[in-house]
């Protein structure tokens, strides 16, 4: 069997594609069918059909009763696009797919910085200073830190609470049981995730570990949970109560938060925050388009970096 070479629209260069920070943050999907049409992926379901161009979405979310083609994984694959499967609601994380960043640079420089106590609990210090830009936290201890941030949360949850008529006891929800939850414990889940698709986003497109994190570890995720904290007093949370005081339907409290997000999300400005913010944090300057991707290189630990591909003899230096 021959296959035709022509079908479908010619792979894109890296150079082609849409950097992460100009990207649309997210999609979620159910109960559809993926395909593909050239340079687009169309989203079959019960209500028609819609082509969406892979090149200007971060991150697919695809629920239940989603199937997709080769096709349409191919073109994902290409276009640098992020793929998550989701559980219902987007509570779980069964998988996800390849990175835009081809470039290691980022990588290796968050691997030594984990690696070392003292750089470690630097960038750390950073996250929290994030939280709190007005005040000098650069001297306080892991646990001080903690202790610091657990009391801005509850404040920013009575204050919402306070400010959307919203009763609050406190943050509870089974991981198991999405149901069970009380309406703003829902939204917030809900808020949450969604969050953490768009952090996730970012941190696999610029090439950076989504399991090495500074503050949380032991989880493949840990570095998008680091990271999306820095962000939930601005978005997640606020957004989750005003949902739950708006909401009239408990059955839609889910799909109206996730909305209510990617419309927070639209302008792009978190995006390209999100970017800047997480060079910041691995102390990197340099922009992605500038790092040469198809570039590979051979480590030597006294030349440095070694051009691949280049016949090299047998060496007569004594060691």
């Amino acid at each position: 069997m021959t296959m035709d070479k022509n079908i479908g629209a010619e792979k894109a260069k890296l150079s082609e594609l849409g950097r992460i920070s100009d990207r649309i943050t997210f999609l979620y999907i159910e109960h559809a069918k993926i395909n593909r049409q050239d340079s687009a992926i169309l989203v079959i379901d019960s209500q028609g059909t819609v082509a969406v161009p892979a090149a200007i979405l971060s991150v697919l979310l695809l629920g239940p009763g989603v199937d997709v083609t080769h096709r349409a994984m191919e073109l994902i694959g290409n276009s640098g696009l992020a793929v998550v499967w989701v559980g219902e609601h987007g509570v779980r994380h069964y998988a996800h797919g390849r990175a835009l960043n081809h470039s290691s640079l980022l990588l290796e420089k968050q691997a030594k910085l984990v690696s070392n106590v003292r750089s470690r609990l630097a960038v750390a210090r950073r996250m929290y200073q994030y939280r709190f830009p007005h005040e000098d936290v650069s001297r306080l201890t892991m646990q001080e830190l903690r202790g610091k941030e657990g009391a801005r949360v509850r404040k920013i949850y009575r204050e919402q609470s306070r400010k959307n008529k919203v009763p609050w006891s406190r943050r509870e929800y089974d991981p198991n049981d999405f149901e069970v939850g009380t309406p703003i414990n829902k939204a917030l889940t809900s808020a949450h995730q969604a969050l953490y698709g768009l952090s996730y986003s970012v941190i696999v497109a610029l090439g950076v570990s989504p399991g090495l994190g500074f503050i949380h570890t032991g989880h493949d995720l840990s570095f998008v949970y680091d990271f999306a904290d820095l962000y939930k007093a601005e978005y997640s949370i606020p957004i989750a109560f005003e949902v739950t005081a708006q909401c009239t339907d408990e059955a839609t409290i889910s799909r109206q938060t996730r909305l209510a997000m990617r419309d927070a999300f639209r302008d792009g400005k978190l995006l390209k925050r999100m970017v800047h913010d997480l060079k910041d944090l691995l102390g990197v300057t340099l922009e992605a388009e500038e790092v040469d991707a198809e570039t590979l290189s051979l480590w030597d630990d006294k030349l440095g970096m070694q051009k691949m591909g280049v016949q090299y003899h047998e060496s007569t230096e004594k060691t």
